[in-house]
């Protein structure tokens, strides 16, 4: 039997990391932890040998998060907010036009990754932002060790040739 007290002191810290990548709301991202163990506790008879429970953990926060953006009709994209820019002094010019910078860069790579199919926006997230191991997303996506390497080389290739295209980058 899963000790859930062990298993969410293990994870949480970066469960909410990974949330973070998606939003900065962090009462969201809060609830939507929450609703992962609730969902796994109930489920619990249901689940068979999850293999790798951190990848399952992942997986299933972001879905949550997914769905809350769905429901609550919430922009995807990373925002600083008021309270974040209230940390710059008025002396620190630099730093603004740094993170004006980061905005653009993350906004053109968002719209990159727009001109990717679903299957390779997955792959991506699941290799970079989730940092799992192709044999981790090879069970995720249901696809063969090959498959995902194809998916992967091909996924690259095509944001190189978006990077390649654009004046911004």
């Amino acid at each position: 039997m899963i000790n859930f007290s062990e298993l969410y002191d293990r994870t949480v810290d970066n469960l909410f990391a990974l949330g973070m990548t998606y939003t900065f709301d962090r009462e969201m991202i809060k609830d939507c932890i929450q609703d992962v163990f609730v969902k796994l506790y109930a489920k619990r008879h249901e689940l068979g040998a999850v293999a790798n429970i951190e990848s399952y953990l992942y997986v299933s926060l972001r879905n949550r998060i997914n769905d809350e953006f769905r429901h609550n009709s919430h922009l995807c994209d990373k925002k600083i907010d008021d309270n974040s820019m209230n940390a710059f002094g008025d002396d620190d010019v630099y730093d603004l036009e740094f993170v004006e910078e980061e905005r653009k860069r993350t906004r053109t790579v968002s719209d990159f990754l727009k001109h990717l199919s679903p299957r390779q926006q997955q792959i991506i997230n699941l290799y970079y932002i989730e940092r799992l191991k192709y044999n981790d997303i090879c069970q995720i996506m249901g696809i063969n060790y090959q498959s995902v390497r194809n998916l992967m080389h091909r996924s690259l290739s095509r944001l190189r040739i978006l990077a390649t295209n654009s004046e911004i980058i």
